[in-house]
């Protein structure tokens, strides 16, 4: 008959496991014990463990539909302030030569 292992043993042996690097099997195999004891007091000892990640905090949201656009438009500020609006499509090397000239 196999020796009766007690819980303050059980908790050594799920620590041991965690700090291994080896699968379950692997170790209850290496150690001589029961795959599905280990398992059991493994799942025990994370569920007790203090949770290591931040508490969730759920805020208060309202869903809002946005209006929709009438017309798609892609608004460029220099760093002189002068804003240039374009609409969606308009070629990038032509806004990128305007907003060059408006900056100097």
């Amino acid at each position: 008959m196999a020796k009766q292992v007690e819980k303050p043993e059980w908790t050594r042996i799920a620590e041991a496991f965690e700090a291994s690097g080896q699968t379950q099997r692997e170790f209850a195999q290496q150690r001589g014990v029961r795959l599905s004891t280990l398992q059991s007091w493994v799942y025990r000892a994370r569920r007790a463990a203090p949770s290591r990640a931040e508490a969730v905090r759920l805020l208060p949201v309202q869903v809002a539909t946005t209006p929709a656009a009438t017309e798609s438009l892609l608004e460029v500020v220099a760093a002189s302030g002068a804003r240039v609006r374009f609409a969606l499509g308009t070629d990038v090397a032509y806004v990128a030569r305007l907003v060059a000239a408006l900056g100097r």
